[in-house]
């Protein structure tokens, strides 16, 4: 088993990685600290994964509330929805909530742990690629509003996170292959040599291999738990872990949420990133070229929608978290393994790029 804490005094708190993990009780039990549990998972994740986390928490007070799959459904009305069943369950700060599905159960579910009763005990047990290797980690929860993404939301630390890469044997290839480009992004933004042996093991990654897997999972808990440690609230350095989310999350909101899967945006976002920073001669033309190739490997999107105007993009860009004094920031790769965040690209590279 692979394990990492999240260093935030009081609050650390421990991410174990291991397959088959939910088959051993006390790794989930250990960290426990109610008698009564809810778990909030989706209508696809349920019926696989429930069963054995059931089992697992034999001898506990458990219910569930399951809602509908999808990053549509990550709004207000389902807050509210969660929200009311727990009061119809009589649960309080004695429940300890369990998010047990993707990015969108584990937003939400923080979501409603942070604010019921003014918070109680959160448990992640991601089971996407994208939630493993991001969403889960970090404490940042929220939903979505029509006019932006992830806008509704709080920093809320869970009590740990427990990650069996067992669950990505029933992800669908295409949920898979969203999840690398989150996992990308790390070799992008912070780890040449990680990178690196990305491109090195693509083989051994489509095909899931044990070893392979969790050592990228790991690597990517890794790099996020060191950002976190140092910048928990996104006021400086957790900022560059938004590479390719500006122009990712304009693409989103545009086309429906949900239409495009969540790291397919990503993957077009951090390719427009990389051209700006080309344009700019921040980014070597053969780095630029990796890292398309790369996401093109794993077959994501490197293009944004065809239909998508620059005023398109402008627009939802607006209401992006990272506009400051009416100004845009954007995160951009200077080289493959670091990032920075600026204010410093004018409408004309912007224009050249997204036109």
């Amino acid at each position: 088993m692979a394990t990492l804490t999240v260093e935030l005094g009081e609050r650390s708190y421990p991410i174990l990685i291991q397959a088959n993990l939910l088959d051993h009780p006390e790794v989930l039990t250990t960290h426990l600290v109610t008698k009564k549990v809810v778990v909030v998972t989706n209508d696809v994740v349920d019926p696989l994964y429930f069963p054995v986390l059931s089992e697992a928490l034999a001898g506990y007070e458990v219910s569930k509330i399951v809602v509908p799959d999808g990053e549509q459904h990550k709004n207000l009305q389902s807050f509210e929805m969660v929200i009311s069943k727990l009061l119809e369950m009589s649960a309080g700060r004695d429940t300890t909530l369990i998010a047990l599905g993707g990015g969108v159960v584990g937003d939400l579910s923080g979501f409603v742990a942070a604010s019921f009763q003014r918070g109680m005990p959160f448990i992640q047990i991601p089971t996407t690629l994208l939630s493993q290797v991001d969403s889960s980690v970090g404490g940042k929860t929220a939903v979505n509003h029509p006019l932006g993404k992830n806008m509704i939301g709080a920093f809320y630390q869970p009590k740990a996170v427990l990650i069996d890469t067992h669950s990505l044997s029933t992800l669908p290839k295409r949920e898979f292959a969203a999840g690398m480009a989150e996992v990308i992004k790390y070799g992008v933004i912070y780890d040449a040599s990680f990178f690196l042996w990305l491109e090195k093991n693509q083989q051994a990654i489509k095909q899931q291999e044990l070893v392979a897997l969790q050592y990228m999972i790991a690597r990517c808990c890794e790099i996020k738990a060191e950002i976190v440690a140092i910048d928990e609230r996104e006021s400086g350095l957790r900022a560059i872990l938004n590479l390719g989310h500006t122009f990712g999350h304009a693409i989103e909101a545009e086309k429906g949420y949900g239409n495009w899967l969540h790291g397919e945006a990503v993957s077009a976002g951090i390719v427009l990133a990389s051209a700006v920073a080309t344009k700019m001669n921040w980014l070597e033309a053969s780095e630029f070229s990796r890292i398309e190739s790369l996401l093109q490997a794993f077959d994501l999107p490197t293009v944004a929608p065809s239909d998508m105007t620059y005023d398109d993009f402008v627009r939802h860009m607006r209401h992006d978290k990272k506009v400051q004094t009416g100004q845009l920031f954007f995160v951009i790769p200077k080289g493959i393994g670091k990032a920075v965040v600026t204010n410093k690209i004018s409408e004309e590279v912007l224009r050249a790029i997204l036109s």
